[in-house]
């Protein structure tokens, strides 16, 4: 079997998601694992300072890597900064600009209701321990920081993204929720030549997937143990989105099952 596929023939990993400017829509049920998540990335410049889109039945999460971003929507003006977050609901207009450089991740599910918009600012939010936080031990230590979650009033959305520490591993210990969550990785801020190694596994004998990952990949977990490393002197870091399978009863975060054998092991 294809490394990089299921047995649905449908991808699991998507290379260089950020060579785009404008929206580029990478990742959509139709087109991988995912049954509910989509991810699209929105690099804005000179060339091309505004798009628009319409998001249908889907709620949507947009988090600003870096530059400023203004998005309207529902009549409302939101200003990003690097590591904002703005949570808007199905069912509205969108149009994103800047006056100079911006680039946004954008994650989205199908859901059947309307949920209120909600901005997320990182000064406040890095302030917060339960939202920005450093987990693991030796050999994993990283920063977590929550944009979507347990903060905000959605349906099925969270997101957020994770630093490691130079040669660490993350997603340690292996852990898995397909019966509640599927998952996606996009990493970013990985300078060349830094890479990480990926995992997505239910056997480890035959994992689904094994493969190097570098800035702008998306590594997609419908179901499976998903650990990864950073290379010695160099970090990971990537943004990590889920949908709950059924919409509010799932969307938890931190409910996980950890691997047996490394049950006791940070």
């Amino acid at each position: 079997m294809d490394l990089q596929k299921q047995e649905t023939g449908k991808e699991m990993i998507f290379r260089k998601t950020h060579a785009h400017t404008g929206r580029h829509i990478a990742v959509t049920p139709e087109n991988s694992t995912m049954k509910h998540l989509a991810y699209a990335r929105i690099i804005l410049n000179s060339s091309k300072p505004m798009i628009s889109f319409s998001n249908g039945n889907r709620e949507t999460g947009l988090i600003c890597l870096s530059g400023k971003a203004t998005v309207k929507t529902d009549g409302k003006e939101f200003e990003l900064l690097q590591y904002d977050g703005l949570y808007i609901p199905r069912d509205s207009q969108i149009e994103v600009s800047t006056t100079n450089t911006a680039d946004l991740a954008e994650f989205s599910s199908d859901v059947t209701r309307k949920y209120a918009p909600q901005v997320v600012r990182h000064e406040e939010a890095s302030k917060d321990p339960a939202l920005s936080f450093s987990t693991g031990g030796p050999g994993s230590l990283r920063k977590v920081t929550l944009v979507i979650a347990k903060n905000v009033h959605a349906g099925r959305l969270i997101t957020g993204f994770t630093h490691s520490d130079p040669g660490n591993w993350t997603s340690w210990p292996p852990h898995e929720h397909a019966n509640m969550l599927e998952e996606m990785y996009v990493y970013f801020e990985m300078p060349e030549p830094a890479y990480g190694i990926q995992l997505v596994y239910n056997d480890t004998e035959y994992p689904e997937l094994v493969t190097a990952v570098r800035d702008g990949d998306a590594v997609l977990m419908p179901s499976g143990y998903h650990p990864n490393a950073a290379v010695p002197g160099h970090r990971i870091a990537f943004l990590w989105a889920m949908a709950a399978h059924r919409e509010v009863e799932d969307r938890q975060f931190g409910v996980v099952n950890v691997q047996p054998e490394f049950q006791q092991k940070s």
